[in-house]
């Protein structure tokens, strides 16, 4: 009797009641919906027939498909060069913040509330602001503008180059702020001492910046890359909104494929087979980076 209420007693306090829960929501939030993702992706199921047979189909017609491979250049693009630029203006919102805290300097609070304004809103109103921004008609802001000054109106979103350009500033600007975020928090860690110390051997801003500054953010900014890879390769309500992936398929990114193939042609077999290849590469990307990580540490 002793060892049962014993095992009884141990049983209550085991760790695993904690993680239980956890482990249930995973399941049934996340794993189970990645597996019926798998699963749908060797079928030929659609939303129009429900019946289905078990083939690789769907990805040999997509690795077979040449608008596949101009989708993934064109993510490609997208991806790096919003990682660039929200990384890049990220960083340097944050240290103009962070120098202008040190100097008591006015405005530092409402430029940061500026820049949060982005990211706080949903990817289809961010769409919808630009798209009214860029707009050829009447009430598009920039044209308006170019028209008051006598010039012919830009189709910011009927050419292709223009198209490509207007979803990366717009993503960067939407996305800039959480990665000014998180690098203005790895900057406040930077023990003060260790600039008072290069001040003192005569230490220059530009040396101070290479030898203090990017080696103490090296952790947040990689984290800071998974981050923004990992978002920006998923982002499709943006582009949505504010393209629709045109003109053609040249705004068309590998997650608003996803969208395309599942709900505009009802192939729930493709577009589960670009999701499992969306999968695959954000899993490769952040293994990656962590790898990076590892080795450096």
């Amino acid at each position: 009797m002793t060892r049962k209420k014993k095992f009884i007693s141990e049983a209550e306090n085991s760790i695993i009641w904690w993680f239980l829960p956890v482990v249930i929501l995973l399941t049934f939030f996340y794993l189970y919906p990645l597996f019926e993702v798998f699963r749908l992706s060797f079928t030929n199921t659609s939303f129009i027939e429900p019946e289905y047979s078990y083939t690789i189909r769907s990805y040999i017609r997509i690795f077979t498909s040449s608008s596949f491979y101009f989708t993934l250049k064109i993510t490609v693009i997208y991806v790096a060069a919003c990682i660039v630029g929200q990384l890049g203006i990220g960083q340097a919102i944050a240290l103009l913040l962070d120098q202008g805290e040190k100097r008591r300097l006015r405005g530092t609070v409402l430029t940061r509330t500026i820049v949060l304004m982005g990211w706080v809103m949903p990817g289809v109103v961010t769409g919808i602001i630009w798209n009214m921004f860029l707009s050829s008609s009447p009430y598009g802001f920039v044209n308006y503008i170019i028209r008051s000054l006598g010039f012919k109106p830009i189709s910011f979103l009927h050419s292709s180059i223009f198209s490509l350009v207007t979803i990366i500033i717009a993503n960067i600007w939407r996305g800039t702020a959480f990665s000014m975020i998180l690098q203005y928090a790895g900057l406040k860690q930077i023990p003060q001492q260790l600039y008072e110390a290069a001040k003192v051997d005569g230490a220059s801003s530009l040396q101070q910046y290479f030898y203090i500054t990017l080696p103490q953010l090296r952790n947040v900014i990689f984290i800071n890359l998974v981050l923004i890879t990992v978002g920006t390769f998923n982002t499709f309500e943006m582009i949505l909104s504010l393209t629709g992936g045109g003109p053609g398929i040249s705004t068309e990114v590998l997650a608003l494929r996803i969208y395309s193939a599942a709900f505009k042609s009802f192939d729930l077999s493709g577009g589960a087979g670009y999701a499992v290849i969306l999968f695959a590469i954000n899993l490769i990307m952040a293994l990656t980076y962590f790898r990076l990580i590892s080795k450096e540490d």
